[in-house]
């Protein structure tokens, strides 16, 4: 046999092409609205819920906020974030790890309602969201002490595609085998322009740096 029967497709590639588009689309159409998006990835576990229960309130003052609450299945963060007064809204993935620009433009379109402030909490998973564009300006990551401080050596892309990390759960450094500045040094040979933020998302030490960050984002947005 002198010629394949058969053709190959590079699909993954044409994927990410298709959704970079459509994120940059859903960009510009925030931006037009005049809302800031923030996609906020980690591993299950590391406390992204636990810490917006405590950044929200702080912010809510002075912007209006909607959350996306992505996972498989369940209800319990979207239960979590509405009890705090917030708006939002559970996305099931139908057993996908990550969102597509396009499930995070239905989950906008979901809400009904027109934001300052926009977070997505992308499913728990180091490798699959960041891989995909969600169309939002800012992308946050979530690292607690207990996952350990060689993270970002093992899941560089995360690191690379993130503007800020989140070292959350300092307030059980002691008990755990975690280096604080190891930890630091390992994200910033990965990412040198990553803003490290050190939290406990329980106690609240921290958060008022993580919020000050934030703002500081939002307002130089709205100002570009």
């Amino acid at each position: 046999m002198t010629e394949k029967e058969y053709r190959i497709i590079e699909i993954k590639e044409n994927i990410f092409a298709d959704n970079n588009k459509d994120a940059d689309a859903l960009r510009q159409t925030l931006k037009e609205k005049g809302t800031f998006f923030l996609n906020i990835m980690s591993s299950p576990g590391s406390g992204k819920t636990t810490t917006l229960t405590q950044v929200i309130p702080r912010l809510a003052q002075k912007y209006k906020i909607g959350v996306m609450e992505a996972d498989i299945d369940s209800d319990v963060d979207a239960a979590t974030i509405t009890a705090i007064g917030a708006k939002a809204i559970q996305l099931h993935t139908g057993g996908m790890c990550h969102l597509t620009a396009e499930m995070t433009r239905q989950g906008i379109e979901a809400l009904e309602e027109d934001f300052d402030f926009l977070i997505l909490e992308n499913v728990g998973n180091l490798v699959c969201p960041a891989e995909f564009d969600t169309g939002s300006v800012k992308n946050l990551t979530i690292l607690s002490v207990p996952e350990g401080d060689d993270k970002p050596l093992k899941y560089p892309l995360m690191y690379q595609v993130s503007h800020a990390l989140v070292i959350n759960k300092i307030d059980v450094a002691p008990y755990f085998d975690f280096d604080i500045e190891k930890c630091k040094a390992n994200a910033l040979m990965r990412n040198p322009d990553l803003d490290i933020i050190p939290i406990s998302a329980k106690t609240g030490e921290g958060v008022d740096e993580l919020c000050a960050w934030l703002e500081r984002e939002i307002e130089a947005w709205k100002n570009s």
